[in-house]
């Protein structure tokens, strides 16, 4: 195939338009343990399986706010989400739709009891390499490889 200003010729030379790639922000929950870093996934609605809290941009907030509320939203989470972000990451959702997701670290404060997503998913800490492994994305799974390791201070 051969692209060109965001179409693309398929196999009978005919011009379809690509879907455009869109725009997701992302919280990786974590806290600091005695062994290093553990993260806090929870599962997709649809499949069930691992992911980081993420969501659609929203009017009038910032990306990390945005991730920050995702997170409260999909797992309960209390905390500040930094505004430097740590990296991102492309998938398709719903296998057709192209996504780029800028992620944001989020250290945990606190978990709610009650949530507006709770019995929709299910939340649980993982040591950060596990946490890696278990996430289907490539670019995500060097994202939270970061976190392997030493507890380091700070």
């Amino acid at each position: 195939m051969l692209a060109r200003t965001g179409f693309v010729w398929d196999d009978k030379s005919t011009m379809s338009k690509r879907p455009k790639r869109r725009q997701q922000f992302a919280a990786v929950p974590m806290r600091r343990t005695e062994h290093g870093t553990d993260i806090l996934l929870i599962t997709s609605r649809g499949t069930g399986r691992w992911i980081v809290p993420k969501g659609w941009p929203m009017e009038d907030k910032r990306p990390h706010r945005v991730a920050e509320i995702e997170a409260y939203e999909e797992a309960g989470v209390v905390g500040k989400a930094r505004k430097k972000a740590i990296g991102r990451y492309d998938y398709l959702k719903d296998g057709t739709m192209p996504c780029r997701v800028v992620v944001f670290a989020l250290p945990v404060v606190g978990l709610l009891d009650v949530w507006p997503e709770d019995g929709q998913r299910q939340r649980q800490w993982f040591p950060a390499s596990e946490a890696a492994e278990l996430v289907g994305e490539p670019e995500l799974q060097a994202i939270l490889a970061q976190f392997t390791g030493p507890k380091t201070s700070g």
